[in-house]
């Protein structure tokens, strides 16, 4: 699997929606609960493949880009992607600028207090690093007085700076943890000696190594499952049957299988403020 960096780190705002699907059944969410009539707006962070990324000719792709085409096709709605940078999907949610949050968000307790949630994925994070790992990074310890990149606002963010605070707290050089828009120009940062070290998701991570792009260092850490975020309540329930409904006829785990992806474990259930 290719990708164009420049396709890639030129994504930035704007939409990408897939060709109207044959609508021959009745949509399962109403209009007043859209913000498009009969259409499914996704917001998405396309950096992270093999998840969600922009392939050498602009068009938009990965597993998670696969799973909203097909949960908008189970509920008769069209789907449209609206790519955008990680940090503005909560407030555009509120805002009414897209219905489903579809980016690979970790599930946090913060998170559910603000909107709807349903979990289906399970992920954790890796530390990437140069290939052939010349600083000998093995364990947490080894990116002590290193620089270090993530996208800012996320729950990598937090995380890294969580790492940060247990080296300083054992006598540890500390870690600079370096923040930028996107996960795809923290590791262009990298692969241009920038940086020490990268984080993302143990996917993208295993994917850039398999690519032979960087070495996958460390991983497994902080494992937590994944979300989508929802405004409606109504589109969160309907989202949630279907992906029972998925996981019932064997196309969920057939779709994660495909990217060495793990599922949630518990139940397809919407969670959200009390």
């Amino acid at each position: 699997m290719t990708l164009d960096r420049r396709a890639l780190l030129g994504a930035g705002l704007g939409l990408a929606a897939t060709p109207a699907l044959a609508q021959t059944c009745t949509p399962a969410v109403p209009d007043s609960e859209l913000v498009k009539p009969r259409t499914l707006t996704l917001s998405t962070n396309p950096t992270l493949p093999p998840m969600q990324f922009v392939d050498s000719t602009g068009t938009l792709r990965g597993m998670r880009v696969e799973l909203g085409a097909e949960i908008a096709r189970r509920l008769c709605l069209t789907v449209e992607n609206v790519r955008v940078e990680f940090a503005a999907m909560v407030p555009g949610l509120a805002a009414r600028r897209w219905d489903m949050i579809n980016t690979g968000m970790f599930y946090t307790e913060e998170r559910q207090r603000l909107m709807w949630l349903v979990r289906y994925e399970q992920q954790a994070i890796s530390i990437s690093v140069p290939r052939g790992n010349p600083r000998n990074i093995r364990r947490l310890e080894d990116l002590a007085g290193l620089n270090v990149g993530v996208e800012q606002g996320g729950f990598e963010f937090r995380r890294s700076q969580d790492i940060a605070t247990d080296l300083t707290a054992r006598g540890l050089r500390p870690i600079t943890v370096r923040a930028f828009d996107n996960f795809a120009v923290s590791f262009q940062a990298l692969r241009v000696g920038q940086l020490d070290a990268a984080i993302s998701i143990d996917s993208t991570a295993k994917e850039y190594d398999d690519r032979g792009d960087f070495t996958r260092a460390i991983s497994g850490l902080y494992g937590t499952p994944i979300n989508f975020g929802f405004r409606s309540r109504a589109l969160a329930t309907q989202v949630a049957r279907v992906l029972t409904e998925m996981r019932a006829d064997g196309s969920f785990m057939a779709l994660l299988d495909r990217f060495g992806v793990a599922a949630y474990d518990g139940p397809f259930e919407v969670v959200g403020p009390s």
